[in-house]
């Protein structure tokens, strides 16, 4: 496989990913999984094919089986990208959490973006960071779903386009650092509680929420924590839910309410880093393309004009403001004049612009040349010679005037679309928008404003380098007495997986009961191995006898090995072991 830096160019989708997003992607580093990683991805998997079977969508199962993700372990992203190129999606390891807005604009182009760290054996029910479990085993299986594939790409065009502010991806650096220091292992308490006050306290001074804000908050109830069907009956289709092995069971008891699901649910904020109160339930994939496609009608790239543009002001980042002639300005808009009855007149950005049409800069100008700023009338001026050589005098209806000679007409599918004038003076009353000695003036041609959209018009042209996150998640690497540990999970699989070897379990077993008395999961597969291969019933007792003292111990362990030992007993069952040979290996 065609691959640069972890990235699978052989994959259409991932192949046709613009610069500015792969800046994202991350090499995978498959060898640096630990046999403890795969022993963790194992339990949840194997968890998963019991309570799942169940209560997840029906596509889900399937889900798993059509995009290569194994049960048995941690799957490579590029055998996944051989699999996903067949339903027209890819794959892309990511550190962590990224941008919502990047986040969302690999998913218009159909591409996942995989956290490729795995959650640590204490945060085995639910991880607060996205990690390879929440996005293999949680997103990839439900897009063999068309419509539900169609809507997360709809979600991914339209999410691309929302308009965020400054506030917002502070709000997303705190939430980043306090998910890295949770799943870090031996995190400072400390450090936690600071990092918790910081998330909360940018959350309740984040202000009116920009449409990114609402925008994620419908991700995250339906791509993210969503049900479907019956407030009765509901199953799960949200990847946070199947990646959670604690809170997919606790998330249909009755203490979690579950809402009908509609446009309201802009209006309820969530909490990234714990369990949810309430949940939300679509009828059907359909309907969440409906609510998502009347969430957009009302958003600045649809509806444009003084709405749209005072919303890039208040933004204070990069966007882009469409006129009707097809035109596309990209910059910080800072000003916008309008009539007596509000209608925009002349817009303006500060520092670097660039001018484009379909999305593509046009030539000569880009933020080099508009390196200081653009300003243009918006509107139609009255009837009047128009012609290249010619000095021209235009009289727009709000009262603008534009003066000067035309060096230039640029025109697309016959239409006027930038006029570029020397000697120019621009005035509205008594206030001069643009001087003579100021230079060239490039005016742009359009009645209206019909779309006002996030970011540049043309990213990779305009050089757009999306805030990449200057924190990185933490691996923390193992030491020695760590290492005999893995070492003693490795020869556990290898003897599960030959067949072969039974008789050195007891001495794996003393020895993790001598160096790592409290780890549970080696106990737990040494067990099944036993109870598998009908021998050694006084080690199996033992250990038995251990891992119920363990579970006696804690809540959380009497719940993590009560649903192992249930594993042993369902491993038997005809209908485990042909979902297991049906798995990849």
């Amino acid at each position: 496989m065609k691959a640069t830096s972890g990235i699978s160019f052989d994959n259409a989708a991932v192949a046709a990913t613009p610069k500015h997003l792969l800046q994202f992607a991350v090499d995978q580093r498959y060898d640096d999984y630990t046999p403890v990683d795969h022993a963790v991805w194992r339990f949840i998997m194997r968890q998963n094919i019991f309570f799942l079977k169940e209560y997840a969508h029906k596509v889900y199962f399937q889900g798993l089986l059509d995009t290569g993700i194994s049960f048995e372990r941690i799957p490579r992203i590029q055998e996944m990208n051989d699999i996903l190129t067949k339903i027209g999606w890819g794959a892309v390891a990511v550190d962590g959490f990224i941008p919502p807005a990047a986040f969302m604009e690999f998913q218009a182009y159909k591409v996942l973006v995989i956290a490729c760290d795995m959650r640590q054996i204490h945060h085995i029910e639910y991880t607060p960071a996205p990690d390879i479990v929440h996005e293999a085993a949680g997103h990839a299986p439900i897009i063999v779903d068309r419509e539900y594939s169609n809507y997360l790409q709809r979600f991914g065009e339209i999410g691309a386009k929302a308009m965020s502010s400054k506030k917002d991806f502070e709000l997303y650096e705190a939430i980043r650092h306090l998910s890295i220091l949770k799943e870090q292992p031996n995190s400072d308490p400390k450090k936690i509680e600071e990092a918790t006050k910081l998330v909360e306290h940018r959350q309740k001074t984040l202000g009116e929420p920009s449409e990114m804000a609402l925008l994620s908050r419908l991700h995250w109830w339906t791509v993210e924590y969503g049900l479907i069907g019956t407030l009765e009956n509901p199953k799960i289709y949200g990847a946070g839910l199947l990646s959670s092995i604690g809170e997919s069971v606790s998330c249909l008891e009755p203490h979690v309410k579950k809402i009908p699901y509609s446009i309201e649910a802009v209006k309820t904020p969530f909490d990234i880093t714990t369990k949810q109160p309430q949940l939300f339930v679509c009828r059907d994939f359909k309907h969440l393309r409906d609510v998502l496609e009347e969430f957009a009608s009302k958003m600045a790239y649809q509806v444009g004009g003084f709405e749209g543009i005072n919303k890039a002001i208040e933004c204070r980042n990069t966007a882009t403001c469409e006129y009707s002639s097809g035109l596309q300005v990209t910059g910080v808009f800072n000003e916008v004049i309008v009539d007596p009855s509000n209608n925009p007149i002349y817009l303006r950005t500060t520092g670097k612009s660039a001018l484009a049409f379909k999305d593509k800069e046009l030539a000569g100008h880009g933020i080099d040349y508009h390196k200081d700023g653009f300003g243009s009338p918006i509107g139609n001026w009255k009837q009047t010679e128009v012609a290249e050589g010619k000095k021209t005098k235009l009289e727009f209806g709000s009262g603008i005037v534009v003066e000067g000679k035309v060096d230039k007409i640029l025109r697309r599918d016959g239409k006027f679309l930038l006029i570029t004038f020397s000697n120019c003076r621009v005035r509205y009353g008594d206030r001069v928008l643009f001087n003579p000695d100021w230079g060239t003036y490039d005016m742009a041609v359009g009645e209206r404003i019909t779309s006002v959209f996030n970011g540049a018009a043309d990213k990779d042209a305009y050089n757009q380098v999306a805030l990449v996150p200057k924190e990185r998640t933490i691996k923390v690497p193992s030491d020695a007495k760590r290492k005999r540990l893995e070492n003693l999970y490795a020869q556990v699989r290898k003897i599960r997986e030959s067949k072969t070897g039974y008789e050195r379990l007891g001495e794996i077993w003393e020895t993790q009961q001598a160096e790592h008395p409290a780890d549970w999961l080696l106990s737990m597969e040494i067990f099944e191995i036993l109870d598998t291969t009908n021998q050694q019933d006084q080690l199996k007792g033992k250990i038995g006898k251990f891992l119920n003292e363990q579970k006696a111990s804690t809540k959380d362990l009497s719940t993590l090995i009560g649903w192992g030992f249930r594993l042993v007993e369902y491993h038997k069952k005809p209908e485990y072991q042909a979902k297991i040979h049906a798995s990849p290996k």
